[in-house]
């Protein structure tokens, strides 16, 4: 659910919303608006702000092309432009947050309802076998979103967006925590903020207004589960919102143009070392050594040591090794393995890769 990369199931999500109002006491909000990524959601959440400066309309210009859908009391559901919504909001009588009400309050008080029948050891256990072992990429994808909304907001508009975005409830995101929940039969409060979980992204509640966002239409993750693509962005939403990243590391959207005709030549000329490495790693450690003319630094019976020096950056040593069991076929097959940059003999980085000395490496039998 938390990396789930398919449209809304929007009828859920508003029923949900709706419940999750009720159990708080609350009317059901008037107004509920799509919007098709948590920026756009984040950027019309921070307009609502009263206080808003003179800067409004500068605000406003940040939200990109994309479609909002409004469904108010007596009018038949509308089709709008974001930024057509933008400027409608005002008029919508939004009223105040309600996220403390909605979220915060019933939230807490099943946490400490169950803390206190589970005591910390039990706590632990539950949350280990429960949520835990998903929160840390939740969380971090988390943070990469909202670092990504203060960054687009810039210098005069990025905390305002940052801040927003903690007034949101993560729907899909908080599926860790709920998941801890539903396992010790203690969702039915929750059952309003479960339902928009498994059917919608982030959400803003206002007294009279609930703005729901989209999920995203693409996320690609690595076996850790950090973003990752070479092809595109490793994040997206339908209104072009992105993250692009390598193995977790955030680079440039349009860098990912450059990595399909890299040359050695580039690579080398690449000043900025985190992206030299996501190039290389494109690339190929084993291409870039044939098409670059290497030379092999240390060679003896365990493999071939290879060393690329880099500009400003610590040096790539690898280990060529050759697979002692054949391929069906009768091929051997050749990997090379990334060892540290201190490594001087081809025996020294194979005995690194099993945790051992150059010295203590005496394999009896090769597979």
């Amino acid at each position: 659910m938390p990396f789930t990369a398919t449209p809304a199931d929007r009828p859920r999500a508003e029923a949900g919303a709706a419940a999750a109002y009720r159990a708080a006491g609350l009317p059901e909000p008037s107004h509920i608006l799509w919007v098709p990524s948590p920026f756009t959601g984040a950027v019309l959440a921070a307009l609502l702000d009263p206080e808003l400066p003179e800067t409004r309309a500068e605000l406003a210009s940040l939200i990109p092309a994309g479609t909002c859908t409004l469904r108010s009391p007596g009018v038949p559901e509308r089709a709008l432009p974001s930024a057509e919504a933008a400027e409608l909001l005002p008029r919508l009588g939004a009223g105040a947050p309600v996220r403390e009400r909605v979220r915060s309050l019933p939230w807490e008080a099943e946490r400490a309802a169950a803390y206190a029948e589970l005591g910390p050891a039990g706590w632990a256990e539950t949350w280990a076998r429960t949520g835990g072992p998903t929160w840390e990429p939740v969380n971090g994808l988390v943070a990469r979103i909202r670092a990504a909304l203060g960054e687009l907001g810039g210098e005069e508009h990025g905390s305002r967006l940052r801040g927003a975005s903690l007034d949101a409830v993560l729907g899909q995101h908080d599926a860790p925590w709920l998941g801890l929940f539903a396992s010790l039969g203690r969702l039915a409060p929750l059952h309003g903020l479960a339902e928009v979980a498994a059917s919608a992204g982030w959400w803003w509640p206002r007294e009279n207004l609930v703005i729901l966002s989209e999920r995203p239409s693409r996320l690609c993750r690595d076996e850790p589960g950090r973003l990752h693509s070479g092809d595109g962005p490793a994040l997206a939403y339908p209104d072009g919102f992105a993250l692009h990243a390598w193995r977790g590391m955030p680079f440039p959207a349009g860098f990912v143009d450059t990595l399909a005709a890299l040359t050695p030549a580039k690579i080398r000329a690449e000043d900025n070392t985190e992206l030299r490495r996501i190039m290389l790693e494109h690339f190929g450690y084993d291409r870039y050594l044939a098409e670059s003319g290497a030379a092999p630094v240390h060679k003896d019976e365990t493999g071939t040591l290879w060393r690329i020096e880099l500009p400003f950056d610590e040096p790539v040593v690898m280990v060529e090794v050759l697979n002692s069991t054949p391929e069906p076929d009768g091929s051997v097959r050749t990997y090379y393995l990334r060892v540290p940059p201190e490594v001087r003999t081809a025996r020294e980085g194979v005995a690194w890769t099993f945790g051992l000395t150059a010295q203590e490496y005496h394999p009896e039998k090769e597979t």
